[in-house]
């Protein structure tokens, strides 16, 4: 089953779409995400080593929050040699084009943000 067809409105209208990670975190926290052909995707600013990222990576679970609607999600790493990054580079580049924007849009589009690109799905549970 795919997502909700308001989360895509959603993030259209907004920057920010709330995550959380794994089932250990109380909160959630606003990050950058794109849809690229009604699929999901994010990529960790930080490369943290104790993140919602990393939280995905050792549960494969967590939640997304838009508006005042919660959603629960799995998440996969995608591959860095996936061909779907430069759909995803370009589709950070389009959709965070303010200026105030436009320098991590551009830098989380770089190579080395393929490693750190996470791939989401919509889960009932």
């Amino acid at each position: 089953m795919g997502f909700p067809k308001d989360i895509f409105a959603h993030m259209e209208a907004h920057n920010y779409v709330e995550i959380k990670g794994g089932v250990q975190r109380d909160t959630f926290l606003e990050i950058w995400m794109v849809s690229v052909n009604e699929r999901i995707f994010a990529r960790s600013w930080n490369k943290s080593k104790r993140s919602w990222f990393t939280a995905f990576l050792d549960t494969g679970i967590g939640q997304l929050k838009y508006g005042d609607k919660i959603i629960s999600v799995k998440g996969e790493k995608l591959n860095k040699n996936s061909e779907m990054h430069p759909l995803i580079n370009e589709a950070y580049r389009a959709r965070y084009n303010e200026p105030e924007n436009i320098y991590y849009s551009e830098g989380i589009s770089k190579p080395e943000y393929a490693d750190y690109t996470m791939e989401f799905f919509y889960s009932e549970n």
